[in-house]
């Protein structure tokens, strides 16, 4: 029989991960529902450059992914993966080391992009300073995971501890993958893929971003806290079997749904829907096993608000998993995407899933690790209730608002004209939803407060055990398969045949999509018209990226008449081959923007970004009065040209020398437009709207538009 050892849960760690998700929670919501309220009061832009939409919305999405979300992982692996293996943590220097490190690069990411500084790419515009940072941080996670792994006290891995695993490999691959890229300054890199290439990697990346960050962590935490708060266990160990490896092979290929009917090749689009619809059999079944593990513990949930939170997370798991794949089919994105739909969407995810499981997960630990009971179960309620009417106020509203826009882009006249051929009617007619959809944002962000106010007098309340005693038998190693016992019992208690197995898996699909794309030169055809950015226009593209302009504006036309109509030629892509990053974009709260070239005059363009509604009535796009007044900074311009000609950007040797004065050239060219237009300003011809206009003129004129037919 094997000696009974004492040991000591480390509570510490977990306390400190909880405070963080408390806090960052609030702040990500914050965030939130502000860029929500600007949607409908541009006012709230404020006129700076710092708390405009387009620089805060990616701070509200990284806050509430990387702080909110992240913590909450942290705070729930580090208390269940001590509990499973019968341990204390490997290191508590590594301890230390992730969690403040972990603080650190979510405040330079709150320092960094309202200032601008992006890479522009959805859920990883950080630059690649915080990029090794995050790396840096991550290992450190990782060797602290599997040390304690491999010092655990029981054989046997729990499904949670599978889930744990496949995270950590799985975000390593999607992190280094996404983020090769080439630094031009200490705050400045152009990524090694560029156009079409660079948006199949990119939305691998986010859409495996939302599945192994946002959702195989919070199946372990399921897994966990689950049958804990019901007192029961889980439904069915097979079920979690083939939840774990379908999901985890399957989630892979995925990404490719993003970028329907867009100038990727229709092999792998169609790669993508085939795998998303094949998605719903293995979420669903996660699904079912969390809500069945709750057989003969219903009565409880009519009491008990942290069941009722966890009962709702799990729904909406399942929602969520039944939609994602229902929009990956072509018939249904070519309505949806761009839309407020996928807004919507998301966020039944990220507020019902995630949100209401971390706060069942918080409402659960917190009294446990202060030995004490909730403060309030009637507030704990109210914030249940007041919570689930957020989220349907939230998403309710974008559902219709995403509806209405595609049903008002595509509206033609009995004579076969666009509708709806201004485009801000299709924005002015969803203000109404805008405000509802603000009005669940401020629910949610009421509930969240009712929230911390419980959790802390409940801290308050109780004493804290930073070290909980606790013993087990010493771990007795066992080889080979026991008799009578089931097949996947084998791997359970190899953590490393484990860890070995899931990257196998996620490696597959990627593997299949990325390498014909980025090896096989003829996947990207070459447009002889098309040619390399002007120093200037180059200038204005960075502007573009500063800006956050890709959250609200895309620049890419699809092949549907309504759109072909309203923009021009369709996008092909041999006319990205030059652009790092792409700018596709995956919303439209404005127009499209890849045909703008010569549409407007110069002077358009310049009143537009001082005062939108002077060219467009009724707009809500904020003011942009710093690019008229600051200074355009060509210092880096040099470095820039040597970086992308050493990515195969075809400047000429030496241009780097002279890019400064051609952009000073065109500069002056385009300040005499606007001089003759009437627009005049001391050194105009300095001023950074000069390169924006440069650029915004020269999208999409380096393709000839078709021939109509008869002429």
């Amino acid at each position: 029989m094997a000696q009974v050892e004492q040991f000591q849960y480390d509570n510490a760690i977990v306390r400190k991960f909880a405070y963080a998700t408390m806090v960052f929670g609030a702040v990500g919501i914050l965030v939130g529902l502000l860029a929500a309220l600007q949607l409908v009061f541009p006012a709230l832009n404020f006129a700076t450059a710092e708390t405009t939409f387009g620089r805060i919305r990616p701070l509200h999405t990284n806050a509430a992914i990387f702080a909110f979300v992240g913590n909450g992982i942290f705070m729930g692996v580090y208390y269940s993966l001590q509990r499973l293996l019968k341990t204390n943590m490997y290191s508590k220097f590594l301890n230390e080391f992730h969690f403040w490190g972990w603080q650190a690069i979510i405040l330079a990411a709150a320092i960094s992009l309202p200032l601008g500084i992006t890479s522009s790419k959805e859920y990883a515009e950080l630059e690649w300073p915080i990029d090794l940072a995050i790396a840096a941080v991550w290992v450190a996670f990782g060797v602290n995971m599997f040390g304690t792994i491999l010092k655990r006290r029981e054989n046997h891995l729990y499904v949670a501890i599978w889930f744990y695993i496949a995270t950590w490999v799985t975000v390593t691959v999607l992190h280094i993958g996404n983020n090769l890229e080439i630094p031009v300054s200490m705050w400045k890199s152009y990524p090694v893929f560029a156009g079409v290439q660079d948006a199949l990697i990119q939305w691998w990346y986010g859409h495996n971003a939302v599945a192994f960050f946002l959702t195989t962590p919070y199946l372990g935490l399921m897994y966990y806290f689950l049958p804990k708060a019901a007192n029961r266990p889980v439904y069915s160990y097979q079920l979690s079997i083939i939840h774990f490896w379908a999901l985890i092979f399957i989630y892979i290929w995925a990404g490719p749904h993003h970028l329907l009917y867009t100038s990727l090749p229709d092999w792998a689009q169609s790669l993508g829907t085939v795998f998303s619809i094949m998605l719903i059999a293995p979420s669903w079944g996660g699904m079912l096993n969390g809500l069945l593990t709750l057989r003969g513990a219903w009565d409880r949930v009519r009491q008990d608000p942290i069941l009722k939170f966890m009962v709702v997370a799990v729904t909406a798991y399942g929602m969520a998993t039944f939609e994602g794949p229902m929009l990956s089919i072509k018939s249904v994105n070519a309505i949806s995407h761009f839309t407020d739909w996928t807004v919507g969407h998301v966020h039944i995810g990220t507020l019902g899933w995630n949100g209401f499981l971390t706060f069942g997960v918080l409402y659960w630990l917190i009294p446990r690790i202060f030995q004490t009971q909730l403060y309030s179960q009637k507030l704990a309620n109210a914030h249940f209730w007041i919570g689930t009417l957020g989220i349907m106020f939230y998403s309710i509203p974008l559902y219709w608002a995403g509806w209405t826009q595609s049903l008002m882009w595509k509206q033609f006249t009995p004579d076969g004209f666009l509708q709806y051929g201004n485009f801000l009617e299709t924005v002015t007619q969803i203000i109404p939803m805008y405000a509802l959809r603000a009005v669940g944002g401020a629910l949610y962000v009421g509930g969240y407060f009712v929230m911390l106010y419980n959790l802390v007098k409940t801290i308050k309340s109780g004493t804290f055990q930073a070290y909980e005693a606790a013993e087990a038998p010493a771990r007795v190693a066992t080889a080979g398969a026991h008799k009578g016992e089931h097949w996947h019992r084998w791997i359970e208690r190899r953590p490393v045949q484990l860890l070995i197995g899931s990257t196998i898996a996620i490696l597959i699909g990627g593997m299949v999509e990325i390498f014909p794309m980025v090896m096989i030169g003829d996947q990207v055809p070459k447009i002889e018209s098309v040619k390399p950015y002007t120093a200037l226009e180059l200038q204005g593209r960075d502007l573009y990226i500063r800006e956050g302009c890709i959250s609200c504006h895309t620049q890419m036309v699809r092949p549907f008449r309504s759109e072909t109509e309203r923009y021009g030629e369709y996008s092909k892509s041999g006319e990205f081959i030059y652009d790092r990053p792409f700018l596709w974009g995956s919303k439209r709260t404005g127009p499209d923007l890849h045909r703008l070239g010569n549409k407007y005059p110069d002077s358009w363009h310049y009143n537009h970004m001082l005062d939108p509604t002077s060219m467009s009535p009724g707009s809500i796009m904020p003011v942009y009065p710093w690019l008229i007044e600051d200074d355009l900074d060509n210092s880096l311009l040099p470095a820039k040209i040597a970086v992308l000609r050493t990515l195969g950007t075809p400047y000429e040797e030496g241009y780097e020398e002279e890019a400064i004065a051609d952009a000073e050239k065109q500069a002056a060219e385009v300040a005499a437009r606007l001089r003759k237009d009437g627009i005049e300003g001391d050194n105009l011809e300095q001023k950074e709207i000069i390169a924006l206009i440069a650029y915004l003129q020269r999208l999409g004129t380096d393709i000839k538009p078709a021939p109509q037919a008869g002429n």
